[in-house]
């Protein structure tokens, strides 16, 4: 039975996760919690981690939080299945550029830089719904294509509310993008790792049906 565990560490949103993980969940989850403590992290089968605010603030949060180390082991020695959602997808990053230079918990190479808009002089943050186009079929997208009965000749979109866009420096691991006078890291994954810019939480029946997809992997 797959236990899910959303990590609180000082950011927002938390409770519109819990709301719509808790909504999909089925008799394959036996519990989904929201906590802070490593001996959590040490018990579940899936991570969530949520993230509203600047890049420094939120890795501040995780430090104060003493979650590091034990982060580090469940996600990349163990391999438990892991969703940063929003900035939670930044701090997987190499470094953040908000409010001076940061260093991430560079799982997944890449810089975290503003938006460039280009001539278009598009507003920023970046917020509202957006197309999305799937770079990449790996496994949990065909999975996820077959729940939402994907028609090719149909757009799909989320929303998105954000200011920075991830630059990955390894393409194979861009899998889903979008377009904002340029092109936006809408999701990366790597392994284990799956970071989204885009909030599923707030993405209506294709958000629902990507959260189930992620609850329901094996560990």
């Amino acid at each position: 039975m797959n236990r899910i565990l959303i990590i609180d560490y000082g950011s927002g949103n938390i409770r519109s996760v819990y709301n719509a993980v808790k909504k999909v969940s089925s008799k394959k989850i036996s519990e989904i919690k929201v906590s802070s403590s490593a001996n959590d992290l040490k018990k579940c089968t899936h991570i969530i981690l949520p993230g509203v605010g600047a890049f420094e603030f939120c890795l501040r949060g995780l430090k104060r939080k003493k979650l590091l180390g034990c982060l580090e082991e469940v996600v990349l020695d163990n391999k438990k299945p892991f969703l940063g959602i929003c900035v939670g997808m930044q701090m997987l990053a190499t470094k953040g550029y908000e409010n001076g230079e940061f260093s991430g918990l560079n799982w997944i190479n890449g810089e975290v830089r503003k938006i460039k808009t280009g001539k278009q002089k598009l507003k920023i943050p970046h917020m509202g719904w957006n197309n999305l186009h799937f770079k990449r079929k790996t496994k949990f997208i065909k999975q996820l294509l077959r729940k939402i009965e994907f028609d090719k000749n149909k757009e799909v979109s989320a929303y998105f509310v954000h200011s920075y866009n991830f630059n990955n420096k390894n393409q194979n691991e861009k899998i889903i993008t979008s377009n904002y006078g340029g092109e936006i890291t809408a999701m990366i994954s790597k392994d284990n790792i799956i970071g989204t810019q885009f909030h599923p939480e707030k993405s209506h029946y294709f958000g629902l049906a990507f959260l189930q997809t992620f609850i329901e992997q094996k560990d």
